[in-house]
């Protein structure tokens, strides 16, 4: 598991970093559909800071939150719908899927703190090795570390590292086999 670091709250910079992002995400980025336009849409994430191979792919209506964490090795997907809500680093290895409406999620609040939106802000690297596939509505949470070639079910919840080649299913996940 990926360590935890506590920021307290988003700084401004990087609040005004997103607005822009968010503009030109919903101007020049989700409207631009089809596969023919899968090379506009690495070309703009990596504008605002991706590490992108060029045959990754991005829809165009999946949401990422800051580009400048995000990074794509070869032949990685981000597909229709899914979040990446990566306030800390979010890797993909090579051929790694994030499926339709999932949700990668690198931020939470620390329990010890008073909860609010300015002092108890948590963050924590995930990353999707290589081959390795979440299913739809699956949702990853911060420090997660997914083992190359395993298989997060369907709409499953995953709070914990997932060894290689391992299947894991449900809420929260635990190992249905291994591959």
């Amino acid at each position: 598991m990926n360590a935890k670091r506590n920021i307290g709250h988003v700084a401004f910079a990087v609040k005004a970093k997103r607005a822009v992002w968010n503009m030109a995400r919903v101007i020049l980025f989700r409207p631009f559909v089809t596969k023919v336009f899968r090379p506009w849409r690495i070309f703009l994430l990596r504008c605002f800071g991706a590490e992108l191979h060029s045959s990754v792919d991005v829809y165009a209506s999946a949401k990422v939150w800051a580009p400048w964490n995000l990074r794509m090795e070869k032949g990685a997907c981000i597909g229709p719908d899914a979040v990446c809500y990566n306030q800390a680093k979010v890797t993909m290895g090579e051929n790694a899927v994030l499926s339709q409406a999932s949700c990668v999620c690198t931020a939470g609040h620390d329990l010890a703190e008073v909860n609010n939106a300015h002092s108890s802000l948590v963050v924590a690297d995930v990353t999707i090795e290589k081959d390795a596939w979440v299913g739809m509505r699956a949702f990853i949470g911060p420090g997660v570390v997914l083992g190359e070639r395993s298989v997060v079910g369907a709409a499953s919840a995953v709070f914990r590292d997932v060894a290689p080649r391992t299947v894991v299913g449900g809420n929260p996940a635990t190992v249905l086999k291994t591959i």
